[in-house]
């Protein structure tokens, strides 16, 4: 029992007809979804389901199941019952979605500012962060702010990659972050690409011009432990 991602075609899309598969204590599961589950750092989606009937259950959150290809959408306490086999309207919530992949992809290009292993991260609407081995001294944050946002105003179009495991593998290189397996699955790993700028594996949701980031602001850089300097930035609008 498998979900279709649709996210993975079409980061964009923001409702779609799934059929309800299973309703358990940990979750629903649906034929197919347009909700991104938490993962590589990313925020899992919120939104709603609607039913023939018109009645309406939110989603607080959703999180993978057993394994990559199973998706638990977490219903808000006390909400209506769907059953099993159930044709249902799914509807994410956009705007926060969307707050998530303007800040997903910036991290790709701050990554790129900062030169050095990546060793943790975590994005949610208001704001996201990246940590890296890298002396603290080494970290201007008027520099790091200033470089990740001339690289935005370059405007450019990103592109999804696929490549065998095989061939990233052989490519180590393309592996930025050290606390994140690369997303795997049917023999094939999904790589965002941004022309001249960045290529490296990634499973999560992002923007299809970099200029739809806008700009960044640098809220904080500080020291969280030895190998984790810890860079946080926000959007300005």
């Amino acid at each position: 029992m498998t979900t279709e991602l649709l996210f993975r075609q079409d980061a964009y899309l923001r409702t779609a007809s799934a059929q309800v598969l299973a309703v358990g204590a940990h979750g629903i599961e649906f034929d197919r979804t347009v909700f991104y589950p938490l993962g590589g750092g990313q925020a899992g989606d919120s939104g709603v389901v609607v039913r023939a009937n018109g009645e309406r259950l939110l989603i607080n959150d959703t999180r993978k199941g057993d394994s990559a290809e199973r998706v638990l959408h977490v219903p808000a306490p006390a909400g209506v019952t769907l059953e099993p086999g159930e044709t249902v309207t799914l509807e994410v919530d956009w705007d926060r979605r969307y707050r998530l992949m303007r800040l997903h992809t910036a991290l790709h290009l701050m990554s790129c500012v900062i030169v050095a292993p990546v060793t943790g991260g975590n994005i949610v609407p208001e704001k996201a962060r990246l940590d890296f081995d890298i002396e603290l001294s080494q970290l201007n944050a008027e520099r790091i702010e200033s470089e990740t946002n001339a690289l935005i105003a370059s405007a450019v179009a990103t592109e999804t990659v696929w490549i065998t495991g095989a061939e990233l593998d052989a490519q180590p290189d393309l592996v930025k972050t050290m606390s994140v397996q690369p997303p795997r699955g049917a023999g094939r790993v999904r790589l965002l690409k941004i022309p001249g700028i960045d290529l490296q594996p990634c499973g999560g949701t992002h923007v299809a011009n970099i200029r739809e980031i806008g700009a960044i602001k640098v809220l904080r850089i500080r020291s969280e432990g030895k190998r984790n300097k810890r860079v946080e930035i926000a959007l300005q609008q």
